[in-house]
């Protein structure tokens, strides 16, 4: 490379690096600032620390952690807070840029940054209803405070629910919620929207068993499995010629 082409190289990067630094929103800069920073615009350093990029330290400078959520940062109270709950100060790090981004034109091309729950401490991370409203439909009034034996912390949806614990899903019994919890109330059931039994026909089979108690079918028939019943006469396990057929005519467990 001839001396001449170096020198050329040269002058061009010393003018390159002078234009960014009198004029880096033109040469580097990834478009305007949020609302609440345009008094910010065209003053980097407020935000930026030279060669490393954003740094959290001088977003803390302004909005100071125990005050996110609650106060802005003239000191004024949030009128109309964006989360329903302050969670900022239980985060492990203050790691501003790794939720958040001062730069409008960033959002336009960037993966839309999420909520990593991670970030929590543990104390905060077992308590989901610190941020979190508890539902009030029949099958969450069950339930309290383990929100996570279902839900994940990655999305709300779907969720998981060992039905085993209770009665396993067989082939036969596969079906929808509704079919066994008749107006989406979970906390009842039913078997007589399939089976052929009545009450009647219930209570015969089970007396004649020496079985008294069985208004709670699951107690017992944790399956479709008619060789698999628990809690009979002698507390153990049984078999049983009473767990009766489907509507249609074949047994539970064909």
């Amino acid at each position: 490379m001839s001396r001449l082409v170096k020198l050329l190289l040269a002058v061009n990067l010393a003018v390159l690096g002078a234009l960014t630094f009198i004029y880096p929103n033109l040469m580097v800069g990834p478009g305007k600032l949020i609302p609440g920073h345009h008094a910010l615009e065209g003053d980097c350093f407020a935000c930026h620390a030279a060669f490393t990029g954003a740094d959290s330290e001088k977003c803390a400078s302004c909005h100071k952690p125990v005050d996110i959520g609650r106060l802005t940062t003239t000191g004024a109270p949030v009128l109309k807070p964006s989360t329903t709950a302050a969670f900022h100060q239980d985060l492990t790090s203050q790691d501003c840029v790794a939720c958040h981004s001062d730069h409008a034109g960033v959002k336009r091309f960037a993966r839309q940054r999420q909520f990593d729950h991670n970030l929590l401490n543990q104390t905060t991370l077992a308590q989901c209803q610190t941020c979190h409203q508890t539902p009030t439909d029949a099958l969450h009034k069950q339930v309290t405070d383990n929100c996570q034996q279902c839900h994940s912390q990655q999305k709300w949806t779907p969720a998981t629910f060992d039905h085993a614990q209770y009665f396993v899903l067989d082939k036969d019994h596969n079906a929808t919620c509704a079919t066994c919890h008749e107006r989406n109330d979970y906390s009842r059931y039913t078997c007589y929207s399939c089976h052929e039994h009545t009450p009647d026909n219930i209570r015969r089979e089970h007396i004649k068993e020496g079985i008294r108690q069985y208004d709670n079918c699951v107690e017992c028939h944790r399956s479709g499995n008619k060789h698999d019943i628990k809690g009979g006469r002698d507390g153990g396990e049984r078999g049983g010629k009473h767990s009766g057929k489907r509507r249609g005519g074949h047994d539970d467990d064909d």
